[in-house]
């Protein structure tokens, strides 16, 4: 399991929805996550997916691509896991600006194991009210 001292169970982020439409990259993320412990509870690559798998419930955590099979995208995702509750990492090449008012962060593509599970304990962290004390360079993490 990934270790990180937590402290705070409503800070864990343990099962997580991977929303990504490059096939390999999604099941990269999800054998990374599965070796470190997360319960991957789906992978989708379309927002109506996510949605549904969102309004479903159980989900912690949502990394999402921006870029996503269909006519909508990520943004749409992060719209439906903000208005749930449910915090959301983008795992894309380029950001988008209006990403801050709905995710959690953003990790810029391409990106190692090692920096998506020290992306997700940021994230934990920032909920627990812990700082961490170093970030992967390519994190943006959003909010207060």
């Amino acid at each position: 399991m990934f270790g990180l001292g937590r402290s705070g169970e409503d800070a864990l982020l343990r099962r997580i929805l991977v929303v990504e439409d490059d096939a390999l990259v999604a099941f990269d993320n999800e054998h990374g996550l599965s070796d470190a412990g997360f319960t991957v509870v789906a992978t989708v690559d379309t927002a109506e997916d996510a949605e549904r798998r969102i309004a479903a419930g159980g989900i912690d955590l949502v990394l999402a691509d921006v870029s996503l099979r269909g006519e909508r995208t990520g943004i749409d995702v992060a719209r439906a896991a903000h208005a749930a509750g449910i915090p959301l990492l983008f795992v894309t090449g380029q950001c988008p600006a209006e990403a801050r008012a709905f995710a959690a962060g953003c990790l810029a593509k391409p990106y190692s194991r090692a920096d998506l599970l020290a992306a997700i304990a940021a994230i934990e962290a920032k909920r627990a009210g812990r700082k961490m004390r170093r970030l992967p360079r390519a994190l943006h993490l959003f909010g207060d």
